[in-house]
């Protein structure tokens, strides 16, 4: 233990902006995106973008391949959601599902919205850096 406290000048300052970086990021919070395909964002990597139109996006990919014949369309679905493709489709539309439930759930009212710890938000948006930057703002001149 004691070694580590000696540790060289060098090694400290390596850590610095690693331990900066994670400060940084506990200290932002949770953040969410909420959009459809209409209005893209950038700057989202890592960062949960909720797309409101996924769930319609994900339906009219499915019914694309169906056959116009009602019955036939029956079957095939039924073959299909019993497939390995068809439980993933399920699954992506579940999540797709309660994504639009956690987005309404916070009252958005309009798109995009860039959401940290589901309390700040800032409306229309589309660059997530930005906005993440002028809700950091806001709440440093409340403290």
């Amino acid at each position: 233990m004691i070694h580590i406290l000696h540790s060289s000048s060098l090694e400290l300052r390596r850590l610095l902006p690693i331990t900066l970086l994670c400060v940084s990021a506990f200290a932002q919070g949770e953040t969410w995106v909420i959009t459809d395909q209409a209005h893209p964002v950038t700057n989202a990597a890592g960062i949960r973008v909720i797309h409101l139109d996924e769930q319609q996006r994900l339906e009219e990919q499915l019914t694309k391949k169906l056959p116009s014949n009602p019955m036939q369309a029956a079957a095939s679905i039924q073959t299909y959601l019993s497939s390995p493709d068809g439980r993933q489709f399920q699954r992506e539309l579940a999540q797709a599902q309660q994504a639009a439930t956690d987005a309404w759930s916070l009252g958005i009212k309009k798109i995009p919205a860039v959401v940290v710890d589901r309390q700040y938000v800032v409306y229309g948006e589309a660059d997530v850096k930005t906005a993440t930057g002028i809700i950091a703002r806001a709440r440093s001149m409340q403290r």
